[in-house]
């Protein structure tokens, strides 16, 4: 007997709940298949040339953006967001790398991923280790990176843009009290020998789900590189692992 002391499910018998799930099936293939075409789109999207060249602090010393994509066609970076002035990161941010899973099918389809935030080095390597991370983590600080890509926002350095949103925007979904300072996002670079190019970024809830190389790889223009995935004509031909 099943005593209804807390709040559960609906209980039925077997054929009921079969009844249910495969009506529930049917959902999740519509998802897929729409999940399927967004995706898709997203690899048709347009991209921009980087007309600037970015610097950022590693282990080694200053190196630019072209250099994070370590020789391959795809970087995916993710804003994690340590103000200068924090000691420790946020716990939001860090709660996404600690969701991360294996990401190694990424280098073997041609993708690099990075984190960067605007704290110094030392402060960023210090979390990293403190956290038991491996991901390549590199300083923006002092650069235009985090305002050009609207994942550090001040009106007095640049015009106020989150989620694809101006500040007057903005102030009619949340009200006029604009938050300032980091914000997180996740985005996509391409290169085309020397020329690097900005294909895709996200931010807010855009990003949660984006922790398995899966998921990272559907928002890069190259996709999975599966053979069930179509590719724009015109694209050179990539490895298929399907």
């Amino acid at each position: 007997m099943v005593h209804n002391t807390v709040a559960h499910p609906k209980i039925v018998g077997r054929d009921e709940w079969l009844s249910a799930r495969k009506t529930l099936l049917e959902h999740e293939k519509e998802l897929t298949k729409h999940r399927d075409r967004v995706n898709a789109s997203r690899r048709r999207l347009p991209m921009v040339r980087l007309e600037k060249d970015y610097t950022f602090t590693g282990p080694t010393g200053s190196i630019n953006l072209l250099d994070l994509f370590d020789g391959r066609t795809q970087l995916i970076v993710y804003h994690f967001m340590f103000d200068p002035k924090w000691e420790k990161g946020c716990m939001g941010c860090t709660g996404y790398v600690n969701a991360i899973g294996d990401l190694s099918m990424l280098g073997a389809r041609d993708t690099a991923f990075v984190l960067i935030s605007r704290a110094p080095l030392p402060k960023l390597e210090a979390y990293k280790t403190l956290n038991g991370w491996s991901i390549p983590w590199y300083s923006s600080f002092e650069s235009d990176f985090n305002y050009d890509f609207h994942v550090t926002l001040d009106q007095h350095i640049a015009p106020i843009e989150y989620n694809y949103r101006d500040q007057a925007e903005l102030e009619r979904f949340n009200g006029p009290a604009i938050r300032q300072g980091e914000s997180h996002g996740l985005s996509v670079f391409f290169r085309i020998g020397n020329d690097v190019f900005h294909t895709y970024s996200t931010y807010a809830r855009g990003v949660e789900s984006l922790t398995d190389a899966y998921s990272l790889l559907d928002i890069t223009p190259y996709g999975r590189q599966e053979d069930f995935e179509d590719s724009p004509s015109g694209w050179p031909q990539k490895p298929t692992y399907g």
